[in-house]
């Protein structure tokens, strides 16, 4: 199961507080399935825990790396094996297996200059993509907002090129949104999940940059019983 109700009383602040993961153990934890399979996306069963969020693996989608939830059943993160050189964004083939996977929408957050956009059309329904933007993030965070309403639509996939640094910013920036998480939190949850990957300028000046962009938004806020069945829980 992709995440797994940890017991416990501690706060989400104490559950990233420690050392980050060895970027070896990242790497070698595929916490998801070979194969890429809807019940897995899609169910809202009490929040990824820490590890899972870490981790590394394709999900079995195809062409991709670093396949990581951050709200169960709503938003995943991902990047592409080997990165998106042309900026083309994804396949007709990784469109489609994400259709059927159960979701309902991906983002390409700030690298898809060469990216044609639409709709595909699969038996499980209608995957959306678009655009997204790591600097202005109110769009997405009000698509997020429309599947956590409804649960009858499929999660989004939020991707960059590599699954590191913009993909992990607008997750960061949905966990303080959706909950609760405060901005320490999450910019540290961004860290331990980007991998080691540099930053040009500085890792700690470029998600703070990311953040100086972004203020949550009261009419999206979500009720508590919602909370407990997407977000990240104590005790991890």
């Amino acid at each position: 199961m992709l995440a797994n109700r940890i017991a416990g009383s501690a706060s989400v602040k104490s559950r990233w507080s420690g050392s980050g993961l060895l970027m070896m153990a990242v790497l070698a934890c595929v916490c998801l399935p070979a194969t890429a399979d809807e019940a897995t996306f899609t169910a809202r069963d009490g929040g990824p825990d820490r590890d899972t969020m870490l981790a590394g693996g394709s999900g079995g989608l195809p062409g991709m790396a670093f396949v990581r939830p951050v709200l169960s059943g709503v938003l995943y993160r991902a990047g592409f094996r080997g990165g998106d050189k042309d900026r083309s964004g994804l396949s007709a083939e990784q469109r489609d297996a994400l259709c059927n996977a159960g979701f309902s929408g991906a983002r390409y957050v700030d690298f898809g200059t060469g990216t044609t956009y639409g709709d595909t059309a699969c038996n499980a329904g209608t995957l959306r993509y678009g655009k997204a933007s790591s600097g202005d993030t109110h769009a997405l965070m009000e698509d997020i907002f429309s599947v956590i309403k409804d649960p009858d639509k499929g999660p989004i996939l939020a991707h960059c090129m590599w699954g590191v640094h913009s993909s992990g910013a607008v997750s960061a920036m949905a966990l303080v949104q959706f909950c609760d998480w405060s901005e320490d939190q999450a910019k540290k949850y961004w860290n331990e999940a980007r991998n080691n990957a540099p930053c040009s300028g500085g890792c700690d000046k470029w998600i703070s940059g990311k953040f100086k962009r972004f203020k949550p938004d009261p009419a999206l806020k979500i009720g508590e019983a919602e909370q407990r069945s997407i977000c990240p829980q104590p005790g991890g």
